[in-house]
């Protein structure tokens, strides 16, 4: 597959990695969705930034809310766009050079290709070999998914809440507020 020269780009469902690519002495962006690939002069955390200011937020401000969530400081998965199940993780530390951006929900299967080295295959059944420990991969799935069950449960609480609040049961009042009989006014 032929990598198209973009200048900018946003992280989207159809988006499975983004990793660095050198080119001289600069590092470039490979961006490889399902069925497509773009080179970008941004590095890939700078995309990643740039995807989460598109959404509405800042990459410090989804790293904070993951980490507040479930209590790590390294490596923090994020949330990109969670109404879209865009949930990505890093590979290394953000602040490196090296570090790749894997979507979570286009991972199929992954396996260990060798000491540091895993082979990871994609919904679209290609698979691409990462410079991460086997151990190191499989924890950040592992934290991502449950990055994605506790806003998915807090997002759902909401709802309930929500729909609780719309849909409750009213008081019942009497149709008619006072009755005469007689000469009585019964209340």
């Amino acid at each position: 597959m032929e990598s198209k020269l973009i200048e900018m780009y946003e992280v989207n469902p159809f988006t499975m990695f983004i990793q660095p690519e050198e080119y001289g002495r600069k590092v470039y962006s490979k961006i490889v969705e399902l069925e497509d690939e773009f080179i970008s002069p941004y590095k890939p955390t700078d995309l990643i930034k740039r995807s989460c200011e598109f959404f509405g937020s800042t990459l410090e401000g989804r790293q904070k809310g993951s980490s507040l969530l479930m209590g790590i400081t390294h490596k923090v998965p994020i949330a990109i766009d969670p109404s879209n199940f865009i949930y990505f993780f890093p590979t290394t530390s953000p602040v490196r050079a090296e570090c790749i951006w894997i979507s979570h929900e286009h991972v199929i299967s992954h396996r260990r290709y060798s000491t540091g080295q895993t082979l990871v295959t994609f919904e679209n059944k290609e698979s691409y070999l990462f410079p991460i420990s086997y151990s190191s991969f499989e924890n950040q799935l592992l934290r991502t998914a449950l990055l994605k069950t506790k806003l998915m449960q807090r997002m759902e609480h909401m709802e309930r809440k929500t729909f609780y609040l719309h849909h409750r049961p009213k008081f019942m009042e009497a149709s008619e507020a006072e009755r005469k009989y007689g000469s009585k006014t019964i209340l």
